[in-house]
């Protein structure tokens, strides 16, 4: 049951009804039935994973936080010597790091058997020329985004951070649906005032969701699912598309991956809100950025957060890494001898990332081309500093930022491109061909012709491109807020993106339209 689907918005509806009337006294037990019940339409199976998953964290998180009250109330209640008080740390801090240990061992298993198995067959296979079948598991929905919010939870428990004694509280963190089809990666400490509360049924709240969720309707049904048409024509009939066609490819791709993307986030971002629920963004202007640091600051930034917390600065400040920082500043000085350590933690910190996106080389490489960026943008400050001396003008004027904005852009979209081809070889003489057979001459005579839309699905495009981004214009530059304007106007807004909707919208077989490009993580 997608976002997209007659069947959710059928379920939306029953859900606020009963919501803010019937079960008023409780919301967030509706909220768990309604999370398991929209879960299952994916299968009844998938179950089975989300609730063990809830389970065993629940349970690994309960005997940390019993582990802690132990130690409070044993060193409150005994008079022990310094050394003994810290043995006795030392030893139960080893409990709870066991406990720790098991639950993050236990559940990123279940992920890299589902996911992962046929990877590492096929590569098997073609590395020793085996004939090993593929195993086929049929990946969960949402459960990489499930599991890493469960781990994170659970690091937090073992860091101090406040644990959940109800088991069905936690599942209902784990399984909240506007959730499990692409994130946001939220934290439990940032959903718990919110997700649990009462909420009385407010207009301004359900209004600026409601606005929130078409928005993100129209970023999806008018622009994004109309543009994926074209590019699949592009991708899939390559032989047909080089050269010159490639360029569009890139751009079409970023495009439609922005306002896919970002439209799912609208749509759970707003119906959380309608609940009463808040949730933390997941961007901030990406395309805006001047950096591919930048830019990762500003995309997805709870899997960005969360990657930086949980593994950047553990693997950063681990044992091994701390020596090997003491034997690269011994081998290769004091001044890269510092860094080399941080770029090794780096590239680690792309690789976890590549990987989790799936399961094939393509993604990998695109994780690790962002991480090798990232390190040679580093390198290169001496030289950008000493131009910005020669050059003071420059730095922070607004063609200069607009040439870093565009440079940002176009790597980031050629990097993104990975997934788009699906082929890391294929991708690389995709790129050749726009030097070696750009096709001026063959794109004048043929153009956008045969990508499976008309001019007037184009122009439909391009407007609803220039509406998308001067709304972030006008909110972000001009400060205007949805909620600033009166609310006949406000509901005038929605009414007139509902009818854009309904004229304009893409949609599939069943008047569903494509799923979205991030269900498949």
């Amino acid at each position: 049951m997608f976002f997209t689907s007659v069947n959710f918005g059928l379920f939306l509806i029953v859900l606020f009804i009963l919501y803010y009337t019937i079960f008023r006294k409780f919301q967030w037990q509706l909220l768990l039935i309604g999370s398991f019940f929209f879960y299952a339409f994916s299968g009844i199976s998938n179950l089975i994973y989300i609730t063990v998953t809830i389970c065993s964290t629940w349970l690994a998180a309960r005997q940390i936080m019993r582990l802690k009250g132990r130690q409070e109330q044993f060193l409150a209640n005994n008079n022990l010597s310094k050394d003994d008080k810290k043995a006795y740390k030392l030893k139960i801090n080893k409990q709870q790091r066991n406990w720790l240990t098991f639950c993050l061992l236990f559940n990123f298993s279940i992920l890299a058997v589902v996911k992962y198995t046929d990877f590492v067959i096929s590569n098997a296979n073609e590395l020793f020329n085996a004939s090993l079948t593929p195993i086929g598991f049929l990946l969960p929905m949402g459960i990489s985004f499930y599991t890493f919010k469960t781990m994170g939870y659970i690091i937090d428990v073992y860091r101090g951070g406040e644990g959940e004694q109800s088991i069905f509280k936690l599942g209902l963190f784990t399984s909240f649906f506007p959730h499990l089809i692409q994130g946001p990666i939220s934290r439990f400490s940032d959903m718990r005032p919110t997700l649990f509360a009462r909420h009385s049924f407010n207009f301004e709240n359900f209004q600026w969701g409601l606005m929130r969720v078409v928005w993100g309707f129209f970023k999806k049904l008018v622009i994004a699912d109309r543009m994926i048409i074209a590019l699949r024509s592009l991708v899939e009939t390559p032989g047909q598309y080089t050269g010159i066609y490639v360029i569009f490819t890139v751009l079409f791709y970023a495009i439609a991956l922005y306002a896919d993307f970002t439209g799912g986030i609208d749509i759970a971002i707003g119906i959380a809100r309608m609940l009463g629920i808040s949730v933390k963004e997941n961007f901030n202007r990406p395309f805006y950025a001047t950096s591919t640091a930048d830019y990762w600051r500003r995309w997805h930034i709870t899997m960005g957060t969360w990657f930086k917390d949980y593994l950047f600065y553990p693997v950063s400040a681990s044992k091994p890494m701390l020596n090997f920082f003491k034997w690269s500043k011994r081998a290769f000085g004091e001044n890269f001898g510092k860094r080399l350590p941080v770029y090794v933690s780096t590239l680690i910190l792309w690789f976890a990332t590549g990987l989790w996106h799936g399961a094939q080389w393509h993604f990998i490489v695109w994780g690790l081309a962002n991480g090798v960026v990232i390190i040679i943008s580093e390198e290169l400050k001496p030289f950008y500093a000493a131009l910005h001396r020669r050059f003071p003008k420059a730095e922070g004027s607004f063609w200069f930022n607009s040439y870093l904005v565009f440079q940002t852009f176009w790597l980031m979209s050629l990097i993104r491109t990975l997934d788009v081809y699906a082929h890391v070889r294929h991708t690389a003489r995709m790129y050749w061909s726009v030097l070696t057979d750009f096709g001026w001459d063959r794109f004048m005579y043929k153009g956008f012709s045969g990508l499976g839309i008309d001019y007037v699905e184009y122009i439909v495009i391009a407007v609803s491109i220039i509406v998308m981004i001067s709304a972030g214009y006008f909110h972000h530059h001009k400060k205007i807020e949805f909620t600033a304007l009166k609310s006949d106007y406000r509901s005038v807004l929605i009414a007139i993106l509902v009818f854009i909707i309904i004229i304009f919208g893409v949609y599939g077989y069943g008047f569903d339209s494509q799923q979205f490009i991030y269900n498949q993580f």
